[in-house]
Formats: C-alpha cells, structure tokens, sequence
C-alpha cells in the first residue's frame, strides 16, 4: 500500500475547509468538500452521463431568462465545511466573474445531480438533504431508467427547510419554477424516439 501524498493530509483537526479546494492544485478535478472531508471522482465518467448532463446544459441555458446563468460543475460553498459540485446549476449571480471557483446558496435558483453509481448515495440523500437546508428552491435529480432519463423534481418547502417532491418526469419535463421550462427527455440522449 502507497503513502498518503502529503496535500491530501487535512490541515486542521477539524478537517478541510471550503476555502481549502481553492488551494489544492495537485486535487483532481471535480474534488467535493462533504462535511469537512474530500470526496474525489475516480470513477471513470460514463458517455450516458455525460451526454445527459450536456445536453440538459444546452436545454436550460437556451430557457433561462435573462439574469439567470447556467452553469456547468461549479461548487456551491453551503457552509464553512461542505463545498460540492452538482453537475449543473442555475443561478442567478449578478454578473460574470471568471475568476469565480463557486456560488453561494443565495445565487443558487436550481441544482442538478445526474446520477452516477458512485455517487448515487451522496445524490439522493446526503446532497438532498444538504441543499435544503442552505435554503436551494430547487433540486432535480436525474437518473437513468434503461438508458432514458428520468428526472424527479423537488421544491423547498420553507417552513420545513426540507424538500418535497413534486414530480417524476419520464419523456418531458414541463415546470414553471424556477422559470419556464419544457424538454423533450427522449432527445437528450442519442438513439432515444423523440
């Protein structure tokens, strides 16, 4: 068994901090922060994955009002020790920053999980539960039902700062929070009928 490299040595007792990931150049990319320890993405990335979280990309970005970004695997800094990277969020930042390396709850109008085997825990409970109580309106997770995508939806509930779901969408999704949104779900991924 190999020696632990010497940056994946947490530098506190307590753990890693959300500030820490902007720190970490020898970190591969897409490096979580939950609950104060690293979580890394060593799995390879499959093409059904991929193509979903793409093309859900290109189908929300198109929707989106103006003022409100689509973005790509950008962290969401919850709290001072959980930093995860959803595949795909929608915000509502007030102005394009490239030197930005995350968003607050506050920007955050959507998040989207596609599901991974490896992930599938963290994306149905852990990610869930974390999100609503930052007080994220919005979270779909979506996941792979033979080979087509399924996406269930949940909306905050505020009172409760926890979730409800409000639908399963297989073949299209048609919502109106958090904007105006219609896709055809046989369409994102190659050889589905549409």
């Amino acid at each position: 068994m190999s020696a632990v490299p010497e940056w994946m040595r947490p530098p506190r007792l307590e753990g890693w901090f959300a500030d820490d990931l902007d720190h970490l150049p020898e970190a591969p990319r897409h490096t979580e922060l939950i609950d104060g320890a690293l979580v890394f993405m060593m799995s390879p990335q499959r093409a059904w994955h991929s193509r979903v979280v793409s093309a859900l990309l290109f189908a929300l970005a198109e929707q989106a009002p103006a003022g409100v970004e689509v973005e790509r695997e950008m962290t969401i800094r919850l709290d001072p020790r959980n930093r995860p990277e959803p595949d795909l969020l929608a915000t509502k930042a007030p102005y394009y920053d490239p030197d930005r390396t995350f968003y607050t709850p506050d920007q955050v109008l959507l998040v989207v999980e596609v599901v991974s085997p490896e992930s599938a825990h963290r994306d149905r409970t852990v990610k869930l539960r974390k999100y609503a109580e930052t007080g994220i309106a919005n979270y779909w997770r979506v996941e792979e039902e033979e080979g087509a995508p399924v996406i269930h939806t949940y909306e905050l509930d505020g009172p409760t700062q926890l979730y409800a779901p409000t639908g399963i969408h297989r073949h299209e999704l048609r919502l109106t929070t958090p904007f105006t949104i219609k896709i055809d779900l046989d369409k994102l991924v190659p050889g589905r009928k549409g």
